[in-house]
């Protein structure tokens, strides 16, 4: 279970886009919001990244 976790850093860095930019485009709704582990950090999943990738794709 937790090698299907994605910090916000690995999201970034496949999209090729800064963590700044992932939770701007969280808070404008652009994307949907990220789980959080107990510590409160961002979790993402292999589905949630195929999705971001998606969205990227309708930016360039």
């Amino acid at each position: 279970m937790l090698e299907d976790r994605l910090s916000i850093t690995d999201v970034a860095s496949e999209l090729g886009v800064t963590t700044k930019t992932i939770m701007r485009w969280e808070k404008s709704g652009k994307i949907r919001q990220a789980k959080r582990d107990w510590r409160g950090w961002r979790v993402y999943s292999p589905q949630d990244l195929e999705e971001m990738k998606g969205f990227v794709q309708t930016l360039y």
